[in-house]
């Protein structure tokens, strides 16, 4: 069994909780790879929010590209992010954004490094 802080020792609590669940029936193996293939598409809170702040000055809806949502993206950038209060919902929700978001990453991750590499149990080390 992997041990999550010996490989992604920076995530914060929610998603080190979520993260030791996937890395509970991990060999060392699937758990590295599956830390680096994870840290290339994790997004961070901090990313969320100054992608969030750009809406304020004229670059509404960057925030929902970076987390892959292309048609609210787009609506925010022609509606001024909602006229500024969805940009507003999403500067106060953006650890939220960002958690959301890398729970679907870390979920497609999972699927990918397991059939990759085998189940837990198949006999691959």
């Amino acid at each position: 069994m992997a041990n999550i802080l010996n490989y992604l020792p920076y995530l914060e609590t929610d998603e080190m909780a979520f993260l030791q669940g996937i890395f509970q029936n991990m060999n060392d193996q699937q758990a590295q790879q599956f830390a680096d293939i994870y840290r290339a598409r994790r997004k961070t809170p901090e990313l969320i929010l100054f992608t969030t702040l750009l809406g304020f000055v004229g670059f509404a809806g960057v925030q929902r590209f970076v987390i892959g949502s292309i048609g609210m993206g787009i609506l925010y950038f022609f509606t001024a992010g909602l006229c500024f209060i969805g940009t507003i919902i999403d500067a106060i929700n953006y650890r939220r954004m960002a958690f959301d978001y890398n729970i679907k990453e870390a979920q497609k991750v999972q699927i990918m490094v397991i059939s990759q590499m085998g189940g837990p149990y198949s006999g691959q080390n």
